[in-house]
């Protein structure tokens, strides 16, 4: 062997191992992010142990427990006599399950030497390490697209009116400021390509963000067993599902990834209300794609065909929905875009089968026909009402100063509208760096798949304005926005080590090693682009009038007028050198600004990991820590000391615990299903004593009142005149009860 070919081999020999130290990095940091993630979720339980918090998660657990015991039939069929008491509630088919059933089997197959308490104290760390992963992988997949072959792959060359004034002023400006600069220093100082896009490290930075991300932490602590933190998982399941289902490669990947979408859409569906969000979005993202022709349509057609045919018949097994899929006003507009997909289909069926037709008739025809045949069936649902209406919270949520009408939810503070500083406290400065993720999305990155990025970010902030408890949907999509904004300036900077060869584990996995220098002296000029805005290295472009025209051939003979030697396509050693500087100072720079989040999401993680049921206070004598678990030992008393069918009168704030803690029959609880029966109880804790005992001994056993602290039922005392006067008018002068507010001495 000759020294020549000696060197050689060692230099090829010392690339993928370079490679594969770069992607086990980025690999390692993913499972530290991971870590991190489960272990800030666990200060709860830590600190004050095994315990449920709040009050929702105690009627959670409590079904789940329920499920155990006496299986999926008989759960399904539980009429709940214990709560609403006289009236009872049928839990069996007012539940989202998802979550309850997930514990179950995780008891029965994986630790079934764990109590159901135990597991569903975990439920919530577990599931946010999974959300974290999920959200990860959505943010994997819709990177790595804008690697693949496509006509468009920005936004503006996508709408018809703006891709005009991109052709013909924005792309012209980009590519004379390149070509100076080229000529001035020699290089393009890595402008933006689509080629080798940094997906791994997008992923790797949008795991670290959303593992500890405030916003995502408010719903997945230890000890917070509600469904929420479940639910946060299953969606984001199915938006990646979704989004690979769009990258698939044929038409038959397309229906297998449709069903598998089908089959995570249906377990979103039983773990949280919020699955109308999902649907509406996939649906719109559908649209969108359709609209703007972005994908092949026959792949457009069974990946949403089977997605939503698999996923709709699957939540309609689930009880608390059941027809509710075509039926809810909430609900239609996706099955709108599936009948119109189908209708297109047809279209093109009939396309092929009558070609000496003229196919605009064909259209028509087809178009006529159908409207015919639906428009008496739709006239005739509509009068029978079929169609449920929208409902209150989703109505107050595009109607400015809409109220739903109901005291209890229009008072309580989640449902309230988001401020700016809410956005910075549950967000920190992702909030600032979103934006600018997602404009990479739309200006270089979007592709059938990453395009649901920018739906999904415009639905998530519009709905977390509207209402701050649903900055939970924010979270994830923040969170893929700030990592592809840094995992972008990652690639900028370290493309002065690694100059265009950088390390890709899409490109390991297909067991190819990425390198774009690959006879780039074939390539003339214009066709050699790697444009920030469109992309002339792959699919096709189009003409005037819009129309593909295929790209001429590439010449096998080298061009003599742009012949480009890889010596000369790497930038120049001091043009790296600025690159890797520029990093050293974003990092050294940006490293309060890290530690200063890590710092905070730390810090409202054991905030917000304090249970209200045990509290912690401090002796002002001797400094002692003192635990204050009152309510607890007032419903262990309760269950201890009252007869096994007592009724316990209190407000409906603690009618959960009554049930699951102490065992024992309540009047109301947290589901606030029946206005009615809670004004009846607030105007008995407020009104006279002679009035409501007349009532009270017709419904109760005993009464459970709170007293001592801020946050007692005295304090709670106007809110409960309020609600009762909202139904028994005249109870106070006026709607706020005021003078009965001034009149509470506290």
């Amino acid at each position: 062997m000759t020294a020549k070919s000696k060197n050689t081999s060692d230099g090829n020999d010392a690339k993928p191992v370079l490679s594969a130290l770069y992607i086990t990095g980025f690999l390692n940091l993913m499972y530290t992010a991971c870590v991190e993630s489960y272990k800030i979720r666990l200060y709860a339980i830590n600190e004050y142990g095994r315990v449920i918090h709040e009050f929702d998660p105690y009627f959670n657990y409590r079904a789940a427990e329920y499920l155990w015991a006496n299986g999926a039939s008989k759960f399904f069929k539980w009429f709940d006599y214990q709560s609403w008491y006289p009236l009872g509630r049928p839990v069996g088919t007012t539940i989202y399950p998802g979550m309850q059933f997930t514990s179950v089997w995780i008891k029965m197959f994986i630790l079934p030497d764990w109590s159901i308490n135990d597991i569903c104290c975990f439920i919530p760390a577990w599931f946010g390490v999974l959300a974290t992963l999920s959200t990860a992988a959505l943010c994997y997949i819709a990177v790595s697209s804008v690697g693949n072959p496509s006509s468009s792959k920005s936004l503006l060359t996508d709408i018809p009116v703006v891709s005009q004034v991109t052709n013909s002023v924005l792309l012209p400006l980009k590519r004379a400021i390149e070509k100076r600069l080229i000529q001035s220093t020699g290089s393009n100082w890595g402008i933006a390509s689509q080629e080798n896009p940094p997906a791994l490290e997008a992923a790797v930075f949008t795991a670290m963000i959303m593992g500890i991300i405030p916003a995502h932490l408010l719903r997945s602590i230890g000890g917070g067993y509600d469904n929420e933190s479940v639910a946060t998982t299953a969606m984001q399941l199915s938006f990646f599902t979704w989004v690979w289902t769009l990258s698939s490669a044929n038409n038959t990947s397309a229906v297998i990834l449709g069903c598998v979408s089908g089959v995570t859409y249906f377990y979103m569906v039983a773990a949280w209300g919020g699955y109308v969000f999902v649907i509406n979005l996939i649906g719109l993202h559908a649209l969108f794609v359709l609209l703007l022709r972005k994908a092949p349509f026959e792949r457009l057609y069974f990946s949403y065909t089977s997605f939503y045919v698999v996923g709709t018949t699957l939540a309609m097994q689930i009880p608390v929905v059941g027809w509710t899929p075509i039926k809810s006003l909430e609900q239609l507009g996706p099955f709108g875009v599936f009948v119109g997909i189908q209708a297109l289909m047809l279209m093109r069926v009939c396309e092929k089968k009558y070609t000496k037709i003229d196919k605009w008739k064909v259209r028509g025809g087809v178009v006529l026909a159908l409207g015919i045949a639906a428009l008496p069936v739709v006239l005739y649902l509509y009068s029978a009402g079929y169609f449920g209406p929208i409902s209150s919270r989703v109505r107050g949520l595009f109607v400015p100063h809409t109220k739903t009408g109901n005291p209890l939810v229009d008072s309580v503070a989640e449902h309230q509208s988001a401020s700016s500083e809410a956005y910075y406290q549950y967000l920190h400065f992702i909030c600032y760096l979103a934006p600018v993720g997602l404009g990479i999305v739309t200006l270089i990155g979007c592709t059938p798949a990453s395009s649901f990025l920018i739906i999904y970010g415009i639905a998530a902030y519009f709905f977390s304005l509207k209402m701050v408890r649903l900055i939970l949907l924010a979270a994830p999509i923040a969170s893929i926005c700030a990592g592809i904004f840094l995992a972008y300036v990652w690639a900028w900077c370290v493309g002065g080590i690694f100059g265009d060869n950088r390390p890709s584990l899409q490109a390991i996995m297909s067991q190819q090693k990425f390198d774009p220098k690959v006879d780039v002296s074939s390539v003339s000029e214009e066709e050699n682009d790697d444009s920030w805005i469109d992309d002339d290295n792959s699919g096709s472009k189009k003409g005037k009038n819009g129309k593909e025209v295929k790209k001429k051939k590439v010449s096998k003979k080298p061009s003599k007028k742009v012949a480009v030697t890889e010596n000369e396509k790497s930038d120049p050693s001091w043009i790296r050198a600025v690159r890797v500087g520029v990093g050293i100072m974003l990092l050294l720079k940006g490293r309060p600004q890290l530690q200063s989040f890590h710092a905070t999401c730390h810090g409202i993680a054991h905030q917000i990991s304090h249970p209200t049921i045990i509290t912690k206070g401090q002796n002002r004598q001797t400094g002692e820590t003192v635990v204050v678990d009152d309510y607890r030992e007032a419903y262990f008393w309760l269950r201890d000391k009252t007869p096994e069918d007592a009724r316990i009168m209190a407000w409906w704030d603690y009618g959960y615990q009554i049930t699951g803690i102490a065992n024992r029959t309540t009047i109301a609880d947290g589901n606030t299903w029946n206005h009615e029966h809670i004004a009846l109880l607030g105007r008995i804790l407020t009104g006279p004593e002679k009035e409501s005992h007349r009532i009270a001994r017709h419904l109760a056993d005993y009464v459970l009142v709170w007293a001592g602290g801020g946050g007692d039922d005295l304090a709670k005392s106007p809110h409960l005149k309020r609600i009762a006067n909202s139904v028994y008018r005249g109870l106070c002068s006026e709607p706020t009860c005021s003078a009965f507010s001034r009149g509470v001495s506290f």
